[in-house]
């Protein structure tokens, strides 16, 4: 084709320098003073095409020309093999990742390009209103065809038009769906990856296993999503690409580069501070930005940021994040402790310290620990400590595959002081990979434990709601319980797929076993005067 030479010349030049050459070049086109001997040095750069060629539907529903915002600016300029965006909402990463695509298909021959959609219904609406609306404004300007003609470049067409895809006469194909499998794509796009680990695990299983595989080394990956809570493959990618960066290391082809784009980065984020009112944990919330983040933000940012959360609430920080590590914080959707969990963040006490950070082992206080017992599945177990009606959690510890007796070495390894070992219903039944015939419950009391076997709730939703009751009287290490915390975090309701609804049930995952072994806590444990405390220690 004769016009792939356009793109490859862009990749020769830095990035940097083709915006800098390009943005001189783009302002002489809209004052009309662009000369013609320079408009085809103009087309061979590809940030002149994005700002130039193309037009999409803005907030509003109005055709206007793209014009590439700050952040799309920066992730053009850095972007690498493997890119990760954790962002603040409606930022247009997908719409300029399909501009971006629908440009490499138009000027490079047998070029493939991919988008990975949440659901059926974004795939189309992506493919309609982005990917269709940018190519037809395009292929109809008269204006544009006409300079394509005079400098003997061919425009392609399509040869095979869906619903969901493009096939081009030059070879190069486009097409959004909501997973991939087969084939090579030089360019793959997954839109709000997080949420697709959040809902659909089994699919970001099969988008990281077989979409993934299908991008070769030199190609481009992009993964884009607001926030989803502390788990997941979006989650894990950030973390890795995050600890890249900040240890400054040079990257392979196959790391990901970390991309973070916080809310106050956008100008439109503002709004007339007049009349709107910022409360005293707003304030306090945008002095720890300033002092501690060096994050300043003037009246306008302020009033914006404080009349959105009015609505949002408690999805503020995952939607707008200020941090990366805020985004993370916030609970998920459908989680039954969001409301308990945030408020504890939130909760100030001696000190100005809140009720999750370091919380040492008190040796003159007894330890309580709290089981769920699982063999193929996670025996998991929390380690609390009581005074003065305050739960204090100084360890959480899980394994799996193993033997109680395993679990008992580690208690003994911890050398705690220990008092009663809280154990659920299934304790009483005899470990049939024993020949003595006893009981998990026996084996324990054996070993020279007390033990309490807490009975099973009849309605789990009642269990629940005695976690619910008192977690306000918790205290955690927030090192030595980060990964309780983290299930306690994201023990939700099962999402229905094809209702696209919450289901009345906790789904089973990862976060179960710990939210089991807490229940036994929430619902069994009982101050009797043998397990008071013989002094009156400090209060937390």
């Amino acid at each position: 084709m004769q016009i792939c030479w356009h793109a490859q010349q862009t990749v020769m030049m830095n990035r940097a320098q083709e915006v800098k050459q390009a943005d001189h070049y783009i302002r002489l086109y809209d004052a009309k003073k662009l000369p013609e001997d320079d408009l085809l040095r103009a087309v061979a750069l590809k940030w002149f095409r994005l700002n130039v060629l193309y037009k999409v539907k803005n907030k509003v529903g109005k055709i206007v020309r793209f014009r590439p915002n700050y952040a799309q600016r920066e992730r053009y300029i850095r972007g690498h093999n493997r890119n990760i965006i954790l962002k603040a909402r409606q930022l247009g990463f997908t719409t300029f990742e399909m501009i971006d695509s629908l440009d490499d298909c138009l000027f490079i021959d047998n070029f493939a390009a991919g988008c990975i959609a949440h659901t059926l219904t974004d795939a189309t609406d992506i493919f309609t209103n982005k990917i269709k609306l940018a190519y037809d404004r395009l292929a109809r300007s008269k204006v544009w065809q006409n300079i394509f003609d005079m400098m003997g470049l061919l425009f392609p067409v399509p040869v095979e038009d869906t619903t969901s895809s493009y096939r081009f006469s030059n070879g190069s194909t486009i097409k959004v769906s909501t997973s991939y499998r087969g084939g090579t794509l030089q360019r793959l796009h997954v839109s709000e990856f997080g949420k697709i680990c959040r809902k659909f695990p089994d699919k970001a299983k099969e988008i990281v296993t077989g979409a993934f595989e299908a991008v070769p080394l030199d190609g481009v990956l992009t993964l884009e999503s607001t926030a989803e809570g502390q788990e997941g493959y979006f989650f894990e990618y950030c973390q890795t690409a995050e600890n890249l960066e900040l240890s400054d290391s040079k990257l392979t082809p196959l790391d990901f580069k970390f991309h973070f784009f916080p809310w106050w980065g956008n100008s439109d984020y503002r709004m007339d501070p007049d009349g709107v009112v910022i409360g005293e944990q707003l304030k306090e919330y945008f002095d720890g930005l300033e002092s501690e983040k060096g994050i300043e933000l003037d009246d306008h940012q302020k009033a914006w940021y404080a009349k959105k959360s009015e609505v949002l609430q408690e999805d503020m920080k995952r939607e707008y994040p200020s941090t990366a590590k805020e985004a993370f914080e916030q609970s998920v959707e459908g989680a039954y402790y969001a409301r308990q969990m945030r408020q504890m963040r939130q909760m100030r006490q001696i000190r100005q310290r809140g009720q999750i950070r370091t919380l040492p082992y008190d040796e003159r206080l007894p330890v309580f620990t709290f089981w769920d017992l699982g063999r193929n599945d996670s025996t998991s177990i929390w380690f609390m400590q009581y005074a003065h009606g305050q739960y204090r959690l100084i360890r959480y510890y899980e394994n799996s595959g193993e033997s109680i007796q395993f679990y008992l070495r580690k208690l003994r390894e911890f050398d705690y002081l220990y008092s009663t070992i809280y154990l659920p219903h299934d304790a009483e039944v005899v470990d049939l990979t024993r020949g003595d015939n006893k009981s998990r419950r026996e084996i324990v009391e054996d070993a020279g434990f007390r033990v309490e076997v807490v009975p099973r709730v009849p309605d789990k939703l009642e269990a629940i709601q005695a976690v619910r009751d008192i977690l306000p009287l918790c205290w955690f290490d927030e090192e030595h319980c980060k990964d309780g915390i983290k299930h306690l975090d994201h023990y939700r309701k099962e999402w229905d797929d094809k209702l696209g609804v919450f289901k009345d049930r906790p789904r089973h995952d990862s976060a179960s076993h710990g939210n089991d072994a807490f229940e036994q806590m929430a619902r069994g444990f009982m101050q009797t005067s043998n397990q008071r405390s013989y002094y009156e220690p400090e209060v937390v």
